[in-house]
């Protein structure tokens, strides 16, 4: 009897186990995809979005409805010149057939949440890969389609509606961008004869120079530059984009440095010594702080390698501040027939030499590698204290 009822007792309980089980499975909820969801039309969107002078375009979105419960979504934004979305650029590129036509771009950036902003040298770059446009061909202004790609696992790709902004597109090169660079000019700098024509590269102008620390972005170049050299006291400088131009300039304002078109004054500093002028061109902050070490003062400064045997004593560079302060900068035109490869020396010597395995800028260190350069005509500047260097080709 006993038996029996401990039979009984377990059928009951696997039935009621049975019932709850499929009471949960009613109730929970299933992963539905919708047709599309919503991508909100920007404020801006009436108005011609300048993507130069534009750090970013915000957008915002609604949620895809996956059946009435939140789920975890990353979103991608895809912009067309014609509001066709057949064939991306991404597609074109992976044709061995060649004969795709890319109608948008998706660009890189990924969003999390319900809404992102989207960088705007990065559309640039995109619009350019998708019109082919060259650097003259680029038009005054364009509408441009934007679409939202939702991806959660487990469900296809759902697409926003498409909405229209207007922009004033600006030329990218495809390739990555040379870093931007900013001059020294003034009656402390090289020659101080305030020289800023293209003929003063060298004599009277130095570039600031790319840092082993510091990204630079990919599309326009833009990051941190800066030079580090002796700045005698109350000696007037500025900061120039442009040899031969004064229009865009760095100079002293009345709440520290500015930038603008030629109405600021002269920088200086306090007091003789050791500086380092830093330059954000990303985020147009510019500092100037007093260098804490010793740097040693040299005679001399060769570029020794392959095309000449490794002479120290061969194609020696020319000392850039000869106002009469004390010099760390150097320059030298270098004409390479072949692709080689050199390091700096200073006094005759290897004692002290500078080098690093990138081309054409980067920070050499004492004792580094060989500097892989490429056949070309370069002005080359090189900056002693940091080791930074640069082949500018002419």
């Amino acid at each position: 009897m006993k038996n029996i009822f401990k039979s009984s007792l377990l059928l009951l309980c696997g039935a009621y186990l049975f019932a709850s089980c499929a009471d949960d499975n009613d109730s929970n909820p299933t992963l539905t995809v919708p047709a599309t969801f919503s991508l909100n039309t920007p404020a801006y969107s009436a108005f011609n979005v300048d993507l130069k002078t534009s750090s970013g375009l915000n957008f915002t979105w609604s949620q895809p409805d996956y059946g009435g419960f939140p789920v975890a979504a990353q979103y991608q934004m895809a912009f067309s010149l014609s509001d066709s979305f057949t064939t991306s650029v991404a597609e074109v590129e992976a044709d061995e057939t060649g004969t795709a036509v890319a109608d948008y771009v998706i660009l890189d950036q990924v969003y999390n949440g319900c809404s992102g902003t989207v960088d705007a040298a990065q559309l640039a770059k995109g619009l350019v890969q998708l019109a082919g446009w060259n650097e003259n061909s680029v038009p005054a202004s364009t509408t441009v389609y934007a679409r939202l790609a939702a991806e959660t696992p487990g469900a296809p790709t759902v697409y926003s509606n498409t909405v229209t902004i207007n922009v004033i597109p600006f030329y990218v090169a495809l390739k990555e961008a040379a870093p931007e660079l900013w001059y020294l000019v003034g009656e402390c700098v090289g020659d101080g004869s305030w020289n800023n024509s293209v003929g003063g590269i060298g004599t009277a102008i130095f570039p600031l120079m790319t840092l082993a620390d510091e990204s630079y972005d990919k599309a326009t170049g833009q990051g941190v530059i800066a030079f580090t050299g002796w700045f005698p006291g109350g000696k007037g400088f500025k900061l120039i984009k442009t040899p031969g131009d004064w229009n865009e300039q760095w100079g002293a304002g009345d709440a520290g440095y500015v930038k603008n078109d030629g109405g600021s004054g002269n920088i200086t500093v306090p007091s003789d010594g050791y500086y380092t002028v830093k330059l954000d061109t990303k985020n147009n902050v510019l500092t100037i702080e007093p260098y804490d070490g010793a740097p040693r003062a040299f005679t001399t400064m060769g570029m020794p390698g392959g095309y000449n045997g490794w002479d120290v004593n061969a194609n020696l560079m020319n000392a850039f501040n000869t106002y009469g302060g004390e010099n760390h900068a150097w320059t030298a035109t270098f004409d390479a027939s072949e692709a080689g490869e050199l390091k700096f020396a200073a006094d005759g010597a290897w004692d002290f030499n500078w080098g690093t395995d990138s081309f054409p800028y980067g920070q050499g260190t004492q004792g580094g590698a060989n500097i892989p350069y490429k056949e070309g005509s370069y002005t080359v500047f090189l900056n002693d204290i940091t080791g930074q260097f640069m082949f500018v080709e002419k």
